[in-house]
């Protein structure tokens, strides 16, 4: 009896003073969060040595993103508001120049090619010159070659021109992927990719107003002019870009290894979440080409349908940062695989549509989908490159998505030659839904390892 009337005091005596720090943690200036706001204000006074830990890694971390923000999206924007102007007048500057509608077809097609065959390329001058040299080489050769396309005076030269920007167009791609990958930290890594699709997307968007205007007021030339001054102050912006390969001298030392050992040694990655994103990429680049043509023929003129793609758009450009939000908080898999499901859906119902409305609330859907997976491309590949030869690898990583939005318009027009566009929108929706559920098993796989540690625990709960 006696033991249990102590027991029963002590207990309450360890309870009366676990009350009393509680409460001065919170008010009494020694507590932690008295003590915390006493060193802030020091700090400020100039009176204090630093931060805590935790706050000053924060506070870096902010500091640095929010330093990277002019001289990383705003030459994206620069950039793509000329790659914008000049999209819709490839194939008009080709024709004035006497060629053939399949050549002038052919030579819009040279950018998407010239990506293509640049990519690997493109992963070797980065890891050998880094990324931000790479960025201003890159803006620098587009602008000559935009200046080239403005002086060229025959299909030939313009050709070439146009082959030119898509080469520099893969090595700027890359540099601007690899440089956020290893400046921005892990937390917020999904967001600032996701924003960096946004933003070329906005330009895209913008750019062929301008187009308009300097057509109006001049002519087509002028807009290759227009554009080749884009990309040059895009080169002015990324020269204040602060070079994140300079803590690193050693790798220089130890010389740099080829693209093609990189890819082998991950090769495994390639063929498995790199397949995923080469499905995610022809989902997208066959989405831009369908519903114009579905459109078409059901007799939908050439200016409503341009209305509902811009509707599309729109809708798109508002959600490229809510879908990085939702990857750094819950996880890519979140994103990537209803995106997938949401387009999936749009292709199956565009041969239900009948008209306007109903083709413009498809496309709006897919808009959705299109637009909450902005930055889903970049994100897992920067999640799935090593710390080490990163360009080389996302070399490779960007073969698998431009393959993709090679071979995406190239089933569309395999399917539809033997069978219908229906068909081939159908086809389309269900190799989506497939592409999603290869997603559901690979991107866990590869996902950062806090993400992988929730899944986890998840997976166990359920």
């Amino acid at each position: 009896m006696g033991n249990g009337s102590s027991s029963i005091a002590t207990l309450i005596h360890t309870n009366s003073s676990r009350s009393a720090t509680q409460r001065g943690s919170v008010s009494g200036p020694s507590g932690s969060v008295g003590h915390l706001l006493s060193r802030f204000a020091e700090v400020r006074k100039g009176g204090g040595d630093e931060l805590p830990a935790g706050v000053t890694q924060k506070t870096s971390e902010l500091r640095r993103v929010r330093s990277l923000v002019l001289p990383v999206y705003a030459p994206t924007v620069l950039v793509a508001v000329g790659q914008g102007a000049i999209l819709p007048l490839v194939a008009l500057s080709a024709r004035a120049l006497g060629a053939s509608v399949g050549l002038a077809a052919f030579i819009v097609a040279l950018i998407g090619l010239g990506q293509l065959i640049g990519d690997l390329p493109a992963g070797a001058l980065a890891a050998r010159i880094g990324e931000k040299r790479a960025l201003i080489a890159a803006c620098a050769l587009d602008a000559v070659a935009l200046v080239g396309a403005f002086l060229a005076q025959s299909v030939a030269l313009l050709a070439i021109a146009i082959g030119v920007t898509g080469l520099a167009g893969a090595v700027f791609s890359l540099a601007r992927q690899a440089y956020l990958t290893e400046a921005i930290p892990i937390p917020m890594r999904a967001r600032a990719l996701s924003t960096l699709g946004g933003t070329f997307r906005i330009g895209l968007f913008i750019g062929p107003f301008f187009a308009a205007a300097i057509v109006a007021r001049w002519s087509i030339g002028a807009a290759y002019g227009f554009a080749a001054a884009m990309s040059l102050a895009a080169a002015v912006l990324t020269a204040f870009l602060p070079d994140v390969t300079q803590k690193a001298p050693q790798t220089a030392a130890q010389g740099h290894r080829s693209v093609i050992s990189v890819l082998a040694e991950h090769r495994h990655i390639l063929l498995t979440l790199g397949l995923g994103v080469l499905i995610i990429s022809a989902a997208r680049a066959t989405r831009q080409s369908i519903v114009p043509l579905w459109a078409e023929s059901i007799g939908i003129n050439a200016a409503t349908t341009s209305v509902i793609f811009g509707i599309s758009a729109a809708v798109d450009m508002l959600l490229f940062y809510p879908g990085g939000a939702i990857m750094d908080r819950f996880g890519r898999v979140y994103v990537a695989v209803p995106s997938m499901i949401v387009l999936g859906l749009g292709f199956l119902l565009l041969p239900l549509t009948s008209g306007a409305t109903s083709v413009g609330l498809v496309a709006a859907l897919m808009g959705l989908g299109n637009g909450i997976s902005s930055g889903v491309v970049l994100t897992l590949g920067a999640d799935a490159s090593p710390s080490q030869d990163r360009a080389q690898f996302l070399a490779g990583w960007r073969v698998c998505s431009d393959l993709g939005n090679t071979a995406g318009p190239l089933v569309i027009s395999a399917v539809s030659a033997f069978a219908t566009l229906s068909a081939a929108a159908v086809a389309m929706g269900l190799i989506t839904w497939a592409g999603s559920a290869w997603l559901i098993k690979w991107v866990p796989a590869y996902a950062p390892p806090t993400h992988r540690a929730r899944d986890g625990r998840k997976a166990q709960e359920g």
